[in-house]
């Protein structure tokens, strides 16, 4: 038997019960990844993160995250999760820390005011074709949605800083907290394009410090919505620089999303998008986070 440490911690928020909770165990050395997939399925979170040490001198920790159903190489709401519970439990300042997640080693930045936010660097930013003819009616079936209902700016496109989504721009805000996705064609779906996530999104109104609102839906991992999703708003923030629907310096463009508003679960990420030559070259977010609970489990 062993005594493991185990937070549900809620991210991209500062109150309890609000943005996206993950479960976190921060000292998972000893767990079989059968055990982690149980851990995973019980806590029932969208994502549980195991925190292990490092397994060289590249990183100074390692995380593995599961949903409920299986493992993913990366979670943006998990490893804000993780690294504040890590920062809590060791009292850490503000400093930098090399992860080694299922992406790669990668840098996150902690910054220690009155509470801790921590920001995240994500992987290489990747486009693919956008989507048209079969997969694209078969996609707007699913969702519920009509080709007048897309905005016509924003490419139906899979994007990705390490954990691909599919992005959709709509044009009402109204319709994105109505929909009511067909999951089971989801899911068909996703294993003909190679995408798991579905990120449907629109822009608030101006004046407004909110650039985006969304929803995320996964159902062929075992997520049917995810409440707040840094691995959707990150990638957003890259879709949103590459075909030019904000402005943004020579060098960076920043801005925050909203999401978890339809399910009640209200979550807000910051975003920074670094540009050179007009291209989007790195993502990060950034988020606060707050322990709904700690406990024990023995196994």
């Amino acid at each position: 038997m062993k005594t493991y440490t185990v937070y549900q911690i809620d991210a991209f928020t500062s109150e309890k019960f609000s943005g996206n909770p993950a479960g976190v165990v921060t000292n998972a050395q000893g767990l079989s990844e059968l055990a982690m997939q149980r851990i995973a399925r019980e806590l029932n979170n969208s994502e549980t993160v195991f925190i292990f040490p490092p397994d060289d001198i590249s990183h100074d920790v390692k995380l593995r995250y599961f949903t409920p159903t299986t493992e993913v190489p990366s979670c943006g709401h998990a490893t804000i999760a993780a690294h504040y519970a890590r920062s809590i439990e060791n009292q850490l300042g503000s400093e930098r820390v090399m992860q080694k997640i299922g992406i790669g080693i990668l840098p996150i930045d902690i910054v220690k005011n009155n509470d801790y936010t921590i920001w995240m660097t994500q992987g290489s930013i990747e486009f693919s074709e956008p989507l048209f003819t079969k997969d694209r009616e078969l996609l707007l079936s699913s969702l519920g949605l009509t080709e007048e209902e897309i905005d016509e700016y924003c490419p139906i496109q899979i994007v990705s800083t390490g954990h691909s989504k599919v992005m959709i721009g709509i044009k009402s805000i109204a319709k994105l907290h109505s929909l009511s996705p067909n999951m089971s064609m989801l899911s068909n779906l996703s294993k003909s394009i190679g995408c798991n996530g579905y990120y449907v999104f629109t822009f608030a109104s101006r004046p407004s410090t909110i650039l985006t609102h969304g929803r995320m839906f996964a159902p062929a991992i075992g997520i049917s919505e995810d409440p707040v999703t840094g691995n959707a708003i990150g990638p957003l923030g890259a879709y949103l620089v590459k075909h030019g629907l904000v402005e943004y310096n020579n060098s960076l463009f920043s801005f925050t999303g909203i999401q978890g508003e339809a399910i009640g679960r209200v979550g807000t990420v910051d975003v920074k998008v670094k540009i050179e030559n007009g291209e989007p070259t790195q993502v990060q977010i950034g988020g606060t986070a707050v322990i709904v609970f700690k406990t024990q489990l023995e196994i």
